[in-house]
């Protein structure tokens, strides 16, 4: 059998519906009897949609997520939408009508070709909407958490800044991750020394513990508690404390009754550079217990070089705006306009290059 637009038909074919003449399709149809036996496109004329009524979060192929209008009611017309096998080159466009907060109409319309026969349709779909909870809001309203977060520091009170930076890379992590349905907090707030967190999940805790120990150094001690039983499988609660240093990346700190600087860290402590000349030494967080924080990296001050001698530069200091000598670092670049500098144990010093 030949195509549709006629070649190589054989002589005295002819529809097999209403006997009329070639072109005719594969199946020996006339283009007239095609489209009155050919439908392109189905879709039902009404979509439910379940939308919790306290975070907004749609239900979507048995997950609850955020979504646009023009995005859902794509997924909307995508997973209902039925297209006749045999069509080629199909295209579906549709536009949103908003008639009130739980009720869309779409308008959808779809194009394509049957036998090289362009065929096109138009539908109009009521998609409305039911009010439901999602499963994550229902933990929240039961005060469900599976674990306990508590974020401490090393012999002193966190400040309010340090709070802030660490509670703020729960956010980020949060952002940069797949959505979860469990990556939740049901409580936080503050307590003496710290802040407390009870989290949805496990697997959360654990990864933020990671990313603060990676960005702020520190260490993690975790705690198991058995708080029932489900189906003769015990159900626990994990409780993660971590405990950050009280010198963080930058600081020079007194430590073994030399200055050192806080370069980077490690799993077992920090790497520490020498002030004085090149040397870079690891240290336990056991042994860093006995130092002390000379000049935190925030009172430290990047300022421009007035003059310069093979040993030593004039600068403006940032405080009384006087000008002040200090030596040169043991790292000087002798290109450099600038040069950081702190007042360490009653003068201003410049400090090394910050680059490992």
């Amino acid at each position: 059998m030949g195509a549709f637009d006629g070649r190589g038909m054989a002589e005295g074919e002819f529809c097999i519906v209403c006997g009329g003449p070639p072109p005719l399709t594969s199946d020996r149809l006339c283009e007239a009897c095609l489209r009155e036996r050919t439908q392109l496109s189905v879709i039902p004329e009404r979509i439910q949609q379940e939308r919790c009524s306290k975070c907004g979060f749609h239900e979507i192929r048995g997950r609850w997520s955020e979504i646009g209008a023009d995005d859902l009611a794509d997924l909307r017309i995508r997973a209902n939408l039925r297209v006749e096998d045999r069509a080629k080159q199909v295209s579906v466009d549709f536009a949103v009508e908003e008639i009130d907060e739980r009720t869309n109409r779409l308008h959808v319309n779809v194009s394509g070709k049957i036998e090289n026969c362009d065929f096109s349709d138009s539908h109009e779909v009521l998609l409305q909407t039911s009010n439901a909870v999602c499963p994550t809001c229902t933990r929240k309203a039961g005060s469900y958490f599976e674990a306990v977060m508590q974020l401490r520091s090393a012999g002193r009170r966190l400040s309010k800044s340090e709070l802030k930076s660490l509670r703020d890379t729960l956010d980020e992590m949060l952002s940069e991750m797949e959505a979860d349905q469990m990556f939740f907090i049901s409580e936080e707030g503050p307590v003496t020394g710290g802040w407390d967190l009870k989290l949805g999940s496990k697997a959360m805790a654990r990864r933020w513990a990671r990313n603060l120990v990676r960005k702020f150094g520190g260490t993690v001690k975790e705690t198991s508690t058995v708080v029932g039983a489900n189906d003769g499988i015990e159900v626990t609660r994990l409780t993660l404390s971590y405990r950050k240093p009280a010198y963080g990346i930058g600081d020079v700190v007194r430590f073994r009754k030399h200055l050192w600087i806080v370069d980077s860290w490690q799993k077992d402590g920090p790497i520490l550079k020498k002030m004085e000349r090149f040397e870079r030494s690891g240290a336990s967080w056991r042994d860093m217990e006995d130092s002390v924080v000379i000049c935190p990296e925030s009172e430290q001050f990047i300022v421009e070089i007035l003059n310069r001698d093979s040993s030593a530069v004039e600068v403006m200091e940032p405080l009384d705006y006087k000008v002040v000598t200090v030596a040169l670092p043991y790292d000087d670049d002798i290109e450099s306009k600038t040069v950081r500098i702190g007042f360490i144990q009653g003068e201003w010093l410049a400090l090394p290059s910050r680059r490992t």
